[in-house]
């Protein structure tokens, strides 16, 4: 069964375009999407079809729920429209056998006739997301127009999306087969074909969100041209950042995520004895919180504050001395580095992946690689509060500079025009470039 949220979605697509004659028909194509969502991809569509709806295009969210329920049953709350964007959920009687045949076979199975509906000759765009159980790479051959597809893991070279090996290090060496059993999976046996390189031919432009994030693309053996495009914070949120600071007898340094074995906190909790002058406040939930907390025990410094409110994060964040990042995997570029530099708080981080490009381009923080180094960058900014200060303004005007919404969706047009003018899209490419200078409209 598809359903269909946003039962005024013919509403909709009549809306006047604020944007005037630059108006786009956009499509995002997802396989999470907010309520059904786990982690950032979900967040980054929502706020990426936020923003281009705020400058008068329109916009509509293609995103499968088999996934979500198979793996968590149904969620708290569904809302049936999302400001103003038009929202397609698709979902099957058998969620977990609809799931299970994408992943086997790369291509929509239970969704394919619907998918094929909803997107062919009806847009301007189609931005293919985390695809990997709408529709796998046999969802791109779908529907005409600009596409793009934006990588948020590192799902088109990895079974397990996280270049994780037998889910215990860092993958330098592909053993997919032996690794996805070990990850407890079922093999993926379309990534055993040509399909993969097939179906890329029918889109215009592969992004991923850091330079390593495309450094790992092409090592792990992806053939397709594929580039480095920002990430962004909304505006609205942005406008939020000047509560006055906190009154606290000790300085903190504040972690934000999911607490699992690949977000490396077991690495941070021993350096939390009773010599180092700071706090450890960790907000967060997941399945490594039991092993966390026995670390942790008689450690009064270091305190699990459970999940938070975005509200309660923005004051933890702009009072803690430094945001900590220590992954032992390879992230593509997590939020929590720009919900960090919006606020003034620096970053001390693990020297991996994106980070070291983030400080390159930020000078907003400390990498380290052994425990030695991280100790000396939590003391140097436990006890200098003018460090911990100068480098988080260093990474607010990054932030301003490079991740603020109007700069990144600017770029985002201009891409647009770019793929269409490849393509001779002339009238395409003319509105893009004319988007590109459409600010957002205040409510």
């Amino acid at each position: 069964m598809n359903i269909i949220a946003d039962p005024k979605a013919s509403n909709a697509s009549r809306m006047p375009a604020r944007s005037g004659g630059a108006a786009l028909r956009i499509a995002m194509v997802t396989t999470f999407y907010p309520p059904y969502n786990f982690g950032g991809d979900g967040i980054y569509v929502q706020r990426l079809a936020r923003a281009l709806v705020a400058r008068g295009h329109h916009v509509e969210v293609i995103h499968d729920t088999d996934g979500y329920r198979a793996l968590a049953g149904e969620p708290g709350s569904a809302r049936a429209a999302d400001d103003g964007i038009t929202v397609h959920r698709l979902g099957s009687r058998m969620p977990k056998l609809s799931s299970l045949a994408v992943q086997q076979f790369g291509t929509p199975c239970m969704h394919a006739a619907r998918l094929r509906e909803l997107l062919t000759d009806r847009f301007d765009v189609i931005h293919f997301h985390n695809i990997s159980l709408v529709g796998g790479p046999g969802v791109w051959k779908f529907g005409t127009g600009v596409k793009l597809h934006t990588a948020h893991e590192h799902w088109m070279v990895c079974p397990t999306h996280i270049l994780w090996r037998d889910n215990k290090e860092l993958c330098d060496e592909r053993r997919c087969l032996s690794c996805t059993i070990k990850h407890r999976r079922p093999p993926q046996l379309w990534r055993y074909s040509n399909q993969l390189s097939r179906e890329a031919r029918h889109v215009d432009r592969f992004l991923t969100l850091s330079a390593s994030a495309v450094d790992n693309h092409k090592r792990f053996g992806f053939g397709a041209p594929i580039e480095a495009f920002p990430s962004f914070l909304p505006e609205s949120e942005s406008a939020m950042s000047r509560d006055p600071k906190l009154a606290l007898d000790r300085p903190y340094f504040l972690f934000v995520g999911r607490l699992e074995v690949i977000k490396g906190l077991q690495d941070i909790i021993p350096e939390f004895d009773a010599d180092l002058p700071a706090d450890l406040l960790i907000a967060g939930s997941g399945s490594y919180e039991p092993e966390l907390r026995r670390l942790a025990a008689g450690r009064a410094n270091v305190r699990f504050l459970g999940q938070k409110t975005a509200d309660e994060l923005r004051m933890l964040y702009r009072n803690a001395r430094a945001a900590l990042t220590p992954s032992r995997c390879y992230e593509v570029f997590p939020l929590v580095v720009l919900e960090a530099f919006r606020d003034a708080t620096p970053i001390v981080a693990r020297d991996l992946g994106p980070y070291p490009e983030i400080i390159a381009q930020s000078s907003a923080g400390r990498l380290f690689r052994t425990s030695a180094e991280l100790r000396q960058a939590l003391i140097d900014y436990a006890t200098n509060e003018a460090a911990a200060t100068e480098d988080g303004e260093r990474g607010r005007a990054a932030f301003e500079r490079l991740w603020s919404e109007d700069v990144v969706i600017a770029r985002y047009m201009n891409l647009i025009a770019d793929c269409a003018d490849l393509r001779s899209m002339t009238e395409l490419c003319v509105r893009a470039r004319s988007a590109a200078m459409v600010p957002a409209f205040a409510d």
